[in-house]
């Protein structure tokens, strides 16, 4: 993978916004004054264990307790969603009465003081609870490191750290809360989903991720829409689409405001039945949902077009990670300029996290259609991105790019991007990892991956180790 570019305090500000600003649905420009707030996600309790002795040879100051407590403390404010418990400190307190007292919690870290071989037992215990788990361990604090490979065990929801960057333990701690808030997730399928076998199970993903799957009719969200009072569809249009765009080219307004009416009916929606992803396999019919999903992701929220499960999924995770929205994109190859070509008519205005500025766009119709309305959002040169996509619930393909370009082909949807990749011949002749094949998965499947802003490489490979799924780099 690429090196992960961003920095410690850039990591911390995406993950605060990720759990505060970003999952309450709340904007930084004045868009939409009287837009509801989506319900905040709960507070994720992380119990704290220190392991080890402090001073003396090969194990921490003295004073590094109080100092760590101090730090988890400050970090506990900056995240707003994250509550430690415990401090207990193995050996002087049995592991067996700290297990006991961590089994209510919903995620696990461990601050190694001193460490030795014999630490094993007590390792296998802690992760033996079946939670996220984060292990952090300094240099000159013994050698225990020789074991982590063994007691990172395959199944174990392990992510372990060796070093002396104390803000690695933002990035750890903001991880963890990824996997208890999918578990607290709901994500409606509009017409049903579309993608992976397993994906596409409610009982599946439920039983692998925790997530609830919601499947709703088209007719549902149609008798939505007709209980919209329409001034309020008029003003929603008027004030976070028309006033805003650099141009408006196809759609005439009574289009624009229909869309509104869609976002307002599903917005309204989600905050009744607490969700926190939606799409819709009928989105380029009646209605056509691209300025919904767009808005819903520049909440903090996720829409997905064409009821690609695996993408909402994968969006769902990097919002919770990063704090970010994805492009869902049908990309082509240019080994000429060692690139993809990024495509799609549904794209965010605040790709960099909710509360960030608004991309210039222009409101289009859909390319493909021909109606519709859709977006022309111009992305910015120099930015670098993710692509990914979490396959059978199991496997994550990712790569890494850098924006080169943009363009307005007219065979192309409306949002278009070009990127730098490491090797678009590799990517050409083993697209989709070994894990997407045409026998069995459809041309949607295949194609679409979800693109981020950010170089977030070792943050999915961190995230593996927590939720147990492999990463595949695309194209290496």
């Amino acid at each position: 993978m690429s090196n992960f570019t961003l920095t410690r305090r850039e990591f911390l500000g995406t993950a605060a916004i990720a759990g505060g600003v970003l999952m309450a649905g709340r904007l930084a420009e004045a868009d939409a004054a009287e837009e509801p707030e989506f319900p905040p996600m709960p507070t994720v309790k992380i119990h704290k264990i220190f392991i080890g002795r402090t001073g003396g040879y090969m194990a921490r100051p003295t004073d590094e307790i109080q100092k760590l407590n101090d730090y988890l403390a400050g970090l506990e404010k900056k995240l707003g969603n994250v509550q430690f418990l415990g401090g207990e400190i193995v050996p002087k307190v049995k592991v067996d009465e700290v297990v006991g007292r961590a089994a209510d919690a919903d995620a696990i870290l461990i601050i190694y003081l001193s460490a030795h071989g014999g630490d094993a037992p007590i390792i296998d215990k802690i992760v033996g609870l079946d939670k996220p788990t984060a292990l952090f361990f300094q240099p000159f604090g013994g050698h225990g490191w020789m074991y982590f490979r063994e007691w990172k065990k395959p199944g174990s929801k392990l992510l372990i750290m060796s070093t002396s960057d104390w803000s690695r333990l933002d990035e750890a701690v903001a991880l963890l809360r990824v996997p208890v808030w999918m578990k607290q997730s709901r994500i409606i399928a509009i017409g049903g989903p579309r993608g992976t076998k397993p994906a596409c199970d409610p009982a599946e993903v439920k039983r692998k991720l925790g997530t609830d799957l919601l499947i709703y009719k088209n007719d549902q969200i149609l008798e939505l829409m007709k209980a919209i009072d329409p001034k309020a569809a008029e003003a929603e249009a008027k004030q976070y689409w028309i006033k805003k765009a650099k141009k408006i080219i196809e759609p005439p307004r009574e289009e624009i405001v229909n869309s509104s009416r869609m976002y307002l009916a599903i917005r309204d929606l989600m905050i009744r039945e607490k969700v926190q992803a939606v799409t819709s396999s009928h989105c380029m019919g009646n209605p056509r949902g691209c300025l919904t999903f767009s808005k819903l992701c520049d909440l903090g929220r996720v829409g997905a077009c064409e009821g690609d499960i695996d993408s909402t999924i994968t969006m769902l995770m990097f919002a919770y990670a990063f704090g970010v929205p994805g492009f869902i994109t049908d990309p082509v190859v240019d080994v000429a300029k060692d690139a993809l070509i990024h495509f799609h008519c549904t794209s965010a205005t605040q790709m960099r996290g909710a509360g960030s500025k608004r991309l210039p766009f222009t409101i289009r119709d859909q390319t493909d259609t021909k109606g519709g309305v859709a977006l022309e959002v111009r992305y910015p040169i120099g930015q670098d991105v993710t692509c990914a996509k979490l396959i059978n619930l199991d496997a994550m393909l990712c790569s890494t790019g850098k924006i080169i370009g943009t363009s307005t082909d007219p065979n192309a949807c409306r949002t278009q991007f070009t990127t730098k990749v490491k090797n678009a011949q590799s990517m050409l002749m083993n697209w989709g990892g070994g894990v997407l094949n045409s026998k069995e998965h459809g041309t949607m499947t295949m194609l679409h991956r979800a693109v981020f802003f950010g170089d977030h490489s070792k943050g999915v490979e961190q995230l593996a180790n927590l939720m147990g799924f492999k990463v595949i780099e695309e194209g290496a």
